[in-house]
């Protein structure tokens, strides 16, 4: 049996044949894997992109099995990059990292989606990271990365805000943008019709929510990615499910990996300045966040990830999410 520097040498004079083959970016020495398992038997390790059939290489492009009798493996890496920390600034961005408004804290970069009207390449994420809990107009500048992770309006803008779902708080009438007959209350007002106008301007009957979510388009295509950070490109979406594993990329934990532990639930959050809004219909897992993480996608633990959920809230022992076709349905938008 060959010893460890006698495959190091070996691995040395192949080394740049082995670098060549196109989808290789690496080669070391390291236990062999067989049937998914770690063997104690050491070999020449080619570290490739993406494991590709042999039969879809030509065989000028395959690792040879063998190289002067030092069996080969072949392990699948993905891009190689020198990690910077999502709180940074990054141009071009990917999603998950540092995002907001220009006057919140930060939130997360959540993915990568497309008008349904034009097809327009926009940025998602949360009401309140976008549009400051509904405090907000179309054109407000977004900044990569947010205020809190020292984002400067104007010259770390990447994106205006488009659009967002309005935010119903308990206790509140509805924005003025979502009221069907604001209409009629300014023309009461005109009229000098009290009575109408006291009907008109109580608060509401308590309208529960269904997704916290924003749209914002960016200033240049060139400046955002489709790949979410650690996870890749979205390939679609699917319905949540009891004990599904799924995972997220977020600005505050970065990756993690988790459990779908309940759905179809009534949830009351807080707000700032002591408000709550009630949202039906959410997805609830284990604690996978922590505060500037909301806007991650959450997606399927499987390769390729599938779309579950938006991420808008949580505690120390759980997070919770908006259905994701409930969000592009609410937003006219698609991946």
């Amino acid at each position: 049996m060959a010893t460890f520097a006698e495959i190091q040498s070996v691995k040395n004079r192949h080394k740049q044949l082995i670098l060549s083959r196109p989808n290789v970016v690496g080669i070391g020495t390291g236990f062999k894997v067989t049937a998914g398992q770690l063997t104690k038997n050491i070999c020449v390790v080619a570290l490739v992109r993406r494991k590709v059939r042999l039969t879809e290489l030509a065989v000028e492009s395959r690792v040879p099995y063998m190289l002067e009798g030092i069996p080969t493996d072949v392990l699948e890496v993905g891009d190689l990059v020198a990690f910077q920390s999502p709180t940074d600034r990054w141009r071009p961005a990917p999603p998950g990292v540092s995002i907001g408004h220009y006057l919140i804290t930060a939130g997360t970069f959540g993915c990568v989606v497309h008008d349904r009207n034009n097809g327009a390449r926009l940025i998602l994420s949360n009401n309140h990271v976008l549009a400051n809990e509904n405090n907000a107009q179309a054109g407000d500048a977004i900044l990569q990365p947010g205020p809190a992770d020292r984002g400067q309006n104007p010259q770390d803008q990447i994106a205006t805000l488009l659009r967002f779902v309005p935010l119903h708080f308990e206790g509140e009438s509805p924005p003025p943008s979502c009221l069907p007959l604001n209409w009629l209350l300014r023309l009461a007002q005109a009229l000098g019709l009290k009575g109408l106008v006291d009907s008109l301007q109580k608060p509401a009957a308590a309208v529960n929510n269904l997704v916290d979510a924003a749209v914002a388009l960016p200033l240049n295509g060139s400046d955002i990615l489709d790949e979410i950070l650690g996870i890749g490109r979205v390939r679609g979406l699917t319905a949540a499910e009891l004990g599904m594993t799924v995972r997220k990329s977020g600005r505050t934990t970065g990756l993690t990996t988790g459990q779908i532990t309940i759905l179809d639930s009534t949830v009351t959050v807080g707000y700032s300045g002591g408000r709550t809004a009630r949202f039906d219909n959410q997805i609830i897992t284990n604690a996978m966040s922590r505060g500037g993480d909301s806007g991650s996608l959450l997606v399927t633990a499987s390769d390729p990830p599938l779309a579950v959920g938006l991420l808008f809230a949580g505690s120390d022992q759980v997070t919770i999410y908006n259905p994701i076709q409930t969000v592009l349905d609410s937003l006219n938008i698609e991946f």
